[in-house]
């Protein structure tokens, strides 16, 4: 009889497999861009992918679903569907999402075969998720305690050697030499010229951060008012910048070693920062973009020390005055890093209020830490407008998303636009700015945008926004999803200005990297074949055809490697890990909010990847509780 019972179960299980397994392979091609032929259908690798399929779901359903009751498996580790059942409808939602808007400009979201496809990637993915984490809990759970600091047991007391630092620095900044001499002045990219001629002119604007467009132009003019020479000034910043780089990523490091990092892992993390194209590109590049990546990877560093273990956070000298100086820092040099963390120190405080009053520690000084960086941000930001009487009067930045959702459905369907909405939407944006949108990125239209007659009505615009957005919900959709969706979309070729003529080229392939240098500068390289090689990876479809290669530059596949690593820890229960990882989600949060996707707004997923891996996997080890730790959840 006993007999009998098994012989049934695995009948039952091995259908399932093999229903499920047929499913995931019919489903699959609409999370990739196979074209219209029989490429995929008509091909003996759907035989081998079935199979691969059919005895990875037999083993995860008989290790999720043992089939006698709660005990034995995996699933003893860690339990529940609500982590993996997220992760397994987002990823393949955003893989099918991403396919067509990358092949169509839109989505079918009437299409029933999509929808069915999507319901049997939701059940294959939330299964396999959580085999997948039930496996990494189980081999944390094996492993001997190793994790120290934020993550793990008690700090080891031993604080980064300011020797070690210096030369770690050193090394780094070695690394990145090479790169500057090919690139010489460094890369004066993004809006750069424009910063500089605040400066020059005294005329200055809240469209940039002004304590950027201050150190970047003030450095540029003051070196040539000394020499006469704009690109020595160019270099002057490109080199303050490399070297302050240089120190926040030895600092990581040196962190990352008082936690446990051993010997050969911290030569990988030096080795990585010093040489991965991503950051060398954004070290060396005038943009705001490395230096926020900095602050955002010290106060994530810092705020998980102050989660993990606060007094012994407190007890060192300095570490609250480095948290306000980057937490404010970020702000300064990112609005959106402002809304972020606005948001995140709010959350911060009522848990703390509700934690901490009655630990010994009191809840103070930890509150203190998530309060007064705003304090200094709003007092510095407010001082400088005001001291430089800078124009504040632009609004379009926060209404890109409704801008290019409206230009959208007059594109779309000028005839059928009423008179009077036409006369509307006429006082905000000129019928030349809306007939010039485009699909991925709403420069074109917002550049045009009238900021005097939004100020005199803008109750105006967001009526007719409103209106329009109930008689054309899809097209709205559609609109934002293709601004953002190569933050989400991990095979997305970056080519979002297309056709852009700029100072010294004209976008064509793709747009991964600005890489010129703006006038009043030019390209004096010393290394031409390593110029060259930067130019393809930036400006050609180059490490875009190496496959595995061609996702470690993908801003969306470091999103979702980000979401896994974070969604296990959710899985585990690690909520103190997960905490300081919030501000940063809560950063990219915003980005789907902005007028197109580059990979110069996530800088920051590359730099902060390896401290979560190592919450995940070796800074989790042995991770208990500890009574001195401020609980989150």
């Amino acid at each position: 009889m006993k007999m009998r019972f098994v012989l049934e179960k695995n009948k039952g299980r091995l259908l399932a497999s093999a229903l499920l397994s047929f499913g995931g392979v019919c489903a699959l091609p609409g999370m990739f861009s196979p074209g219209q032929g029989l490429g995929y259908s008509n091909s003996i690798f759907t035989v081998f992918l079935f199979g691969a399929l059919f005895w990875l779901v037999g083993r995860a359903l008989k290790a999720v679903f043992p089939g006698g009751g709660a005990g034995g498996g995996p699933g003893k580790i860690a339990t529940g569907w609500l982590f993996p059942g997220l992760f397994g409808i987002a990823f393949p939602t955003a893989m099918v999402f991403g396919s067509s808007l990358d092949r169509k400009g839109y989505l079918p979201f009437q299409d029933v075969g999509m929808w069915l496809a999507l319901l049997v990637l939701w059940v294959l993915f939330s299964l396999l998720v959580r085999y997948f984490w039930d496996l990494m809990a189980k081999a944390a759970g094996n492993r001997p305690a190793g994790g120290r600091g934020a993550g793990g047991s008690a700090p080891s007391g031993k604080g980064a050697k300011r020797g070690g630092l210096i030369c770690r620095a050193g090394v780094i900044l070695l690394c990145y030499l090479p790169v500057f001499l090919a690139v010489y002045p460094g890369f004066f990219v993004y809006d750069a010229q424009d910063e500089y001629l605040q400066v020059v002119t005294r005329n200055f604007t809240t469209h940039h951060p002004l304590t950027h467009v201050l150190l970047l132009g003030g450095m540029v003019q003051l070196v040539y008012k000394l020499t006469g020479s704009y690109n020595l000034g160019i270099a002057c910043y490109t080199l303050l910048q490399m070297g302050v780089m240089s120190l926040v990523f030895a600092w990581c490091v040196e962190k990352m070693k008082t936690r446990g990092l051993g010997k050969w892992g911290r030569v990988l993390l030096t080795l990585y920062f010093g040489f991965c194209p991503v950051l060398v590109m954004f070290s060396l590049c005038s943009a705001k973009d490395g230096l926020f990546t900095g602050g955002m990877l010290v106060t994530v560093v810092l705020f998980q020390e102050l989660w993990g273990q606060p007094d012994h956070f407190f007890r060192k000298k300095g570490n609250v005055f480095l948290l306000v100086s980057a937490s404010a820092g970020m702000m300064l040099l990112r609005n959106n890093g402002f809304y972020a963390y606005l948001v995140f120190a709010l959350g911060g405080i009522v848990k703390l209020w509700r934690a901490r009053r009655k630990a010994a520690g009191g809840r103070g000084m930890p509150v203190l830490c998530l309060a007064l960086p705003v304090a200094v941000y709003l007092l510095i930001n407010h001082a400088l407008a005001g001291i430089l009487q800078a124009d504040r009067s632009e609004h379009q930045e926060m209404l890109t998303v409704p801008i290019s959702q409206m230009a959208r459905v007059y594109r779309e369907g000028e005839e059928g636009i009423s008179p009077e909405d036409k006369e509307a939407i006429h006082k905000y944006l000129p019928r030349e700015a809306l007939m010039a949108y485009n699909p991925k990125v709403s420069d074109g239209v917002k550049a045009r945008f009238n900021n005097k007659a939004y100020e005199e009505d803008p109750a105006g615009f967001f009526r007719l926004w409103a209106k329009w957005g109930r008689e054309h919900p899809f097209t709205y959709l559609n609109a934002w999803f293709m601004t953002s969706y190569g933050y989400w979309y991990p095979d997305t070729v970056i080519d979002v200005y297309r056709g852009n003529s700029v100072f010294t080229f004209t976008y064509k392939d793709s747009s991964y990297f600005g890489y010129e240098v703006e006038q009043p500068g030019v390209r004096e390289s010393k290394l031409p074949w390593l110029d060259g090689l930067y130019r393809k990876m930036s400006l050609e479809i180059f490490q875009q055809r190496l496959p595995v290669v061609s996702m470690l530059f993908s801003p969306g596949f470091f999103f979702w490697a980000t979401a896994f690593l974070l969604g296990f820890l959710g899985y585990r229960r690690r909520w103190r890990q997960v905490a300081p990882f919030l501000l940063p989600a809560l950063y990219w949060l915003t980005l789907l909010l902005g007028p197109t996707y580059l990979v110069r707004y996530t800088v920051f997923l590359w730099v902060l990847f390896p401290l979560l891996l190592w919450e995940a996997g070796g800074g989790a080890r042995g991770a208990g509780p500890d009574k001195n730790h401020i609980p989150c959840g």
